[in-house]
């Protein structure tokens, strides 16, 4: 039997959420998640959108690539 492993280089999550905070940490449980399988922040970027009626809601990309 022959196992060949294949390393994960990058990664791009995305995340949602009704407020910073939440968005915060979501983003920030996902960063523990990925250290595990080497991975690490490369690059984030952010959006805040404005419904009608007024009501926030935010997003976020972050891209992970493996530590060097």
């Amino acid at each position: 039997m022959n196992f060949q492993l294949d390393f994960i280089q990058d990664k791009v999550e995305f995340f949602e959420a009704e407020s910073l905070k939440d968005l915060e940490k979501k983003v920030e449980a996902q960063i523990e998640v990925n250290k595990a399988i080497l991975l690490g922040v490369h690059a984030v970027s952010h959006q805040m959108h404005v419904t009608e009626e007024g009501r926030r809601f935010y997003s976020a990309v972050v891209h992970f690539k493996a530590k060097s």
